[in-house]
């Protein structure tokens, strides 16, 4: 699914220039759970960022699916991101004062094609899918536990059904128990339904939840090594 080539990345020029990426090459198939693992300023961000269609590398070639990302349009890109990818962030980026429902469904707000009904309905099939159970959708977000806001937010990654989801230090602020809940809700997300998951963590445990890490150093990978003895978190809500 994704085919990496000596990737660079490379900001500013002259004398400030900075390489945030050297030479990144690997593949991840579909349905993989793959940890990008690496302390502050180590490059996982800027090559999310790069995975994720959301920036562009300095050289190197990108293949999604087969298509080199750099030959696609914006308009072409934007439908990527849209349709087949799903991000969730370590600050969550929930509307506070707004219900559930309504943020998860932020990203078909402007899809005029969709009813309110079918709306609806993939609304609370993906807050199913994330975890949690119908009657959260009239909840306000501000009324919620730390895991149950970030729930929120993978549901709301779910609402277009995408192939691959990007987690950047999902469990950043929360407590460890919590944490594991909801790192408990991407192991389910990869091996029941199928979808990739692409991990973005400095912290060694949690990418031990993956089946792979890849660890970036300097803007280079280190290692890539498949998880042996793999964590198992809780489901519980």
């Amino acid at each position: 699914m994704i085919d990496v080539r000596d990737i660079t990345k490379t900001y500013g020029s002259g004398d400030a220039a900075y390489q945030a990426l050297r030479g990144v090459s690997f593949k991840i198939e579909d349905g993989e759970f793959v940890a990008i693992m690496g302390p502050s300023g180590s490059g996982k961000s800027t090559l999310m960022h790069i995975l994720g269609c959301l920036d562009t590398p300095t050289s190197g070639t990108y293949m999604l699916d087969g298509k080199d990302v750099s030959e696609m349009s914006e308009d072409s890109l934007a439908k990527v991101r849209s349709e087949k990818i799903g991000f969730v962030f370590q600050m969550f980026n929930l509307l506070r004062r707004a219900t559930v429902m309504r943020n998860v469904t932020l990203p078909l707000v402007y899809d005029m094609q969709i009813d309110p009904a079918e709306r609806e309905e993939r609304a609370l099939k993906a807050l199913r899918a994330a975890g949690l159970e119908p009657e959260f959708a009239t909840h306000l977000s501000n009324q919620l536990s730390g895991g149950q806001i970030q729930r929120v937010a993978i549901a709301r990654a779910l609402i277009n059904d995408p192939r691959i989801i990007f987690a950047d230090e999902p469990t950043g602020n929360l407590d460890t128990k919590t944490g594991e809940i909801v790192l408990g809700t991407f192991q389910r997300l990869n091996e029941e339904e199928g979808r990739t998951v692409i991990l973005i963590t400095h912290e060694q445990d949690v990418a031990e939840h993956a089946k792979r890490i890849i660890y970036v150093r300097d803007g280079a990978i280190v290692s890539d090594t498949p998880v042996h003895k793999r964590r198992r978190a809780t489901h519980r809500v």
